[in-house]
């Protein structure tokens, strides 16, 4: 399947809000949460439409990376449910690494539930690596936050007699 993805805008909210709530049964964030994201100045959002589809978003990822920042954290990244294991979860990650390394990031940083395997193999098939635990994170579960980080590869500025 081939997605379009584009940057998210509080157009996006009511679709981003279904699959939301669809993924995050028991810790859904909440519309005024989600609103104030999109609307902030400190995060990249975009979502993913079906090409030829363009008002019907099945999946949306968030960064925060305030301006000047070295570090950014990937705040949420959801895909809906009869698209998911069809790669595009990883073309969201890779806009959001894109929009990091274009932002001048060195280190990327999520939290992924200790007990979602999928999206841990993917964050690992991405360069992330495990650096800590946040116990009890996810709550009303009282699950734990696998702390993941990716240091993005530096841009070399070579210089040289020629």
């Amino acid at each position: 399947m081939t997605w379009q993805l584009r940057k998210a805008s509080a157009a996006d909210l009511h679709h981003i809000m279904q699959i939301e709530q669809s993924v995050f049964v028991t810790d859904a964030w909440s519309e005024s949460v989600m609103r104030a994201e999109l609307e902030s100045g400190n995060t990249v959002y975009v979502v993913a439409t079906a090409l030829g589809a363009p008002d019907v978003v099945q999946g949306y990822a968030g960064l925060m990376v305030p301006p000047g920042a070295t570090e950014a954290d990937v705040q949420t990244i959801a895909v809906a449910p009869d698209v998911r294991r069809m790669g595009l979860g990883r073309a969201l990650m890779h806009a959001l690494l894109k929009a990091a390394r274009s932002a001048g990031v060195r280190d990327v940083f999520l939290e992924v539930r200790a007990d979602n395997a999928g999206a841990q193999a993917l964050y690992e098939s991405l360069g992330f690596v495990g650096i800590g635990v946040r116990p009890g994170y996810y709550q009303p579960d009282d699950v734990d936050a696998l702390v993941m980080k990716l240091e993005l590869p530096r841009q070399s500025t070579a210089v040289g007699a020629s």
